[in-house]
């Protein structure tokens, strides 16, 4: 239970289903936060929802696991120049591997959550889907779930829109019903300096260059490790005449790259880390590279790990999530390490 409305119907409906339900939230973050799942208020939220419900409520502290799989990895990213997506690897090392470890460990048959998402038996096997609610579909961040963590999960909110979470939590009189959804990175504070503060408190970051295709010198940025792929805003490049973009970021050689959008546009984008819901796909598939991004049909090339667009496509931020599906039914995916 992050807090949220969602995961507060989620408890609510695994009640209503019969089930034997205990809350937990997971106390991930000792530092700053004014958003997402890690606050005080938001845990205190948890706790007052599962008191409503007539549900014990537990907090594991996770917070060093956290620290090593999460926070620590992000600006090791931002340093290298990488755009990590914190979210997913949240839930690969923390809600879906330690937290449902520790369920398994006190005797609890399944973890549910409230994610947009759902899971289904067919044939003997289990299949990760998108959430019905297309709007607020939240496969992208949980697709890396496998055969046994799918078997051991459920999305009790999946098969519904947020209007009805909504309308569920208030005839239900849940605080949550009104709360709005988060949409930050949960343990940077919105204010004091947001993203830039929290990185440069604990790595350098330095100036860099921006030039355009043939090297000439445009702008100039004060870091090049807050820039990822993509970005238009903030390059330090005089207005007027057509749009550029960041088109590589090079952190060693303090330089960030920028081109119009026509350049921004690559055919393919290698992957690893790969993992998979039940097997690697062969033929079509549809690729989506960000959490409410369009799903872009493409090939996967098992052998040179790499997704082939169909047609030419944005440039995915190496550090982003990669996620491979088939209609609605979610394959799996990886982290991109580069585009042509």
């Amino acid at each position: 239970m992050s807090g949220g409305v969602d995961s507060s119907v989620a408890a609510a409906l695994e009640l209503d289903a019969g089930h034997d339900v205990t809350g937990c939230t997971m106390k991930l973050w000792g530092g700053a936060s004014d958003t997402g799942c890690c606050s005080v208020a938001d845990v205190d939220d948890a706790r007052r929802v599962a008191q409503q419900l007539g549900v014990d409520h537990f907090v594991f502290n996770f917070g060093d696991d956290f620290d090593a799989a999460v926070v620590q990895p992000y600006v090791a990213a931002h340093a290298a120049g990488r755009t990590p997506n914190p979210c997913v690897e949240c839930n690969r090392s923390l809600k879906f591997d330690r937290l449902l470890a520790r369920a398994h460990a006190l005797g609890f048959d399944a973890l549910a959550t409230g994610h947009h998402a759902r899971v289904d038996l067919v044939g003997g096997r289990w299949r990760l889907r998108r959430g019905a609610d297309a709007a607020k579909d939240q496969s992208y961040v949980v697709h890396m779930l496998r055969q046994a963590q799918l078997g051991r999960t459920r999305f009790p909110v999946g098969h519904l829109d947020k209007a009805d979470v909504r309308r569920r939590a208030a005839a239900l009189g849940l605080r949550t019903a009104t709360k709005p959804d988060s949409q930050d990175v949960c343990f940077i504070p919105s204010a004091a300096g947001g993203r830039a503060s929290f990185l440069a408190a604990r790595t350098p970051l330095t100036e860099a260059r921006v030039v355009d295709l043939d090297g000439n010198e445009v702008g100039r940025v004060p870091a090049v490790e807050l820039v990822t792929v993509g970005q238009r805003r903030g390059l330090g490049v005089a207005g007027g005449g057509a749009p550029r973009y960041a088109v590589a970021v090079d952190v060693a050689g303090r330089r960030v790259t920028v081109a119009g959008v026509d350049d921004l546009r690559s055919t393919e984008v290698g992957i690893d880390s790969l993992t998979w819901v039940d097997r690697p796909p062969a033929g079509a598939v549809l690729v989506q590279t960000s959490a409410h991004g369009a799903a872009r049909p493409a090939t996967y090339d098992a052998e040179a790990s790499l997704v082939r667009f169909a047609e030419p496509a944005p440039r995915v931020a190496p550090g982003q999530s990669v996620v491979l599906y088939r209609g609605d039914d979610v394959l799996g995916g990886g982290i991109a390490v580069g585009a042509q």
